[in-house]
């Protein structure tokens, strides 16, 4: 399956699978957090954890979801998050 984007452009499913696994993610980190969506998003985007799951979707997506945003919670201490 693909999604067409315009112009020719198509997301892949592989591409599809890993919006999917971060709105997981971050919904999951709001919920833990008891935060909104869009902070959540903000607060992770801030404090490259998105980018994190962006680039080692390989790997996190086979983790637990719970290890996964334990993951990015460390990414985005080390990049300067307060939450904890």
């Amino acid at each position: 399956m693909k999604i067409f984007l315009g112009e020719g452009d198509y997301l892949s499913r592989e591409e599809i699978n890993k919006i999917d696994y971060m709105v997981v993610c971050v919904n999951e980190f709001a919920e833990r957090f008891i935060m909104n969506y869009k902070d959540a998003f903000n607060y992770l985007f801030k404090y490259n954890a998105i980018k994190f799951l962006n680039e080692n979707y390989g790997i996190e997506h086979t983790l637990s979801i719970e290890d996964a945003i334990d993951d990015v919670i460390i990414i985005a201490k080390n990049n300067g998050g307060n939450l904890i």
